[in-house]
């Protein structure tokens, strides 16, 4: 296999990409200036040096300095008495850009398909679920279900339901689901920020 052909396959691995548009990422790498083919590689090559996890909500960030928190999770203004769980670190850009949500978050790291029960064991179940109980013990009142309004978004949404069935703590704890301001088979991701607004603000 030559090392075009490595390239597309890499390319087809990442999330949403198909072969058609993995070739055409491929081959606009060969019309790109030498310099700029060597600064893509070293901006990849260290990228994992420079972006880290945050320990809170479990997004990526680009470290500055040796802090474990993101921006938002060590902002002492956010709204701490509410947990919005997520699929992924684009849907809080998307949710951040609404600018109606002053919470935190948590990324769950994907959904559980309605078909595959086994995909919920590459989730931050546990993460999540240690999470929970640790703020419970401070001044969390709300867990929003902030997923994509379609089949694996709602099972994954009754997957965290179970997680948090689990917390004998969580009794008290209000759990919500996003309003209907998305329409039905809608990613999170590409929703307009009046869109989010109106699904936050009417979730049920």
């Amino acid at each position: 296999m030559s090392s075009l052909d490595k390239l597309i396959k890499y390319f087809e691995t990442f999330p949403g990409i198909g072969a058609r548009q993995a070739r055409r990422f491929a081959f606009h790498i060969l019309t790109m200036k030498k310099e700029d083919v060597s600064e893509f590689s070293t901006l990849i090559s260290s990228l994992q040096d420079t972006v880290v996890e945050c320990q809170s909500c479990r997004r990526f960030f680009a470290q500055n300095g040796h802090q474990n928190l993101c921006r938002i999770c060590s902002d002492e203004t956010r709204d701490h008495t509410k947990l919005l769980i997520v699929e992924r670190d684009s849907d809080i850009q998307s949710i951040e850009r609404s600018g109606v949500y002053e919470g935190l978050y948590f990324v769950l790291g994907g959904t559980v398909p309605l078909l595959d029960s086994i995909e919920a064991k590459n989730l931050r179940g546990g993460s999540l679920k240690r999470t929970i109980t640790e703020r419970l013990s401070a001044d969390l009142s709300e867990v929003i279900l902030g997923f994509s309004i379609n089949p694996d978004g709602e099972n994954t949404a009754r997957f965290i339901e179970s997680v948090i069935a689990d917390i004998p703590e969580a009794k008290s704890l209000t759990v919500s689901h996003l309003g209907r301001g998305l329409s039905t088979g809608s990613e999170l991701e590409y929703a307009d920020p009046e869109t989010i607004k109106s699904a936050l603000q009417n979730r049920h």
